[in-house]
């Protein structure tokens, strides 16, 4: 009986997990810019919502480990490759935001001049 609940357990974790990550990659490719896509060299726009979308659906309509599966490696997809492709094209998110190497947390450091 204690096995049977920590499979469920386990189990509902595991799709909650898939859902949350399927549910943020969808949300960042929304607000991305679309020009960035195209700018980035990678599928449009409407293409990654779609598929993205499809993941999302899937972690909330249905129970089929497989499909769930295939949403996650798309959402990685698009974490991995997609998003730091478009993260500079922008000019967002990591990395440095510009600045010489020399800079420290106060400001430029001139080596005592």
């Amino acid at each position: 009986m204690l096995a049977v609940n920590f499979h469920n357990t386990l189990m509902l974790v595991v799709y909650l997990v898939f859902l949350v990550t399927s549910v943020t990659a969808f949300a960042m490719a929304l607000f991305a810019r679309e020009d960035a896509f195209r700018a980035a060299d990678k599928q449009t726009k409407p293409f990654w919502l779609i598929i993205l979308g499809i993941a999302v659906a899937v972690n909330l309509f249905t129970s089929m480990l497989f499909l769930s599966l295939a949403g996650l490696i798309a959402s990685i997809v698009f974490f991995v490759d997609v998003r730091p492709a478009l993260a500079q094209v922008t000019g967002k998110g990591g990395g440095r935001r510009g600045g010489s190497s020399s800079d420290g947390p106060y400001g430029p450091y001139n080596g005592g001049r």
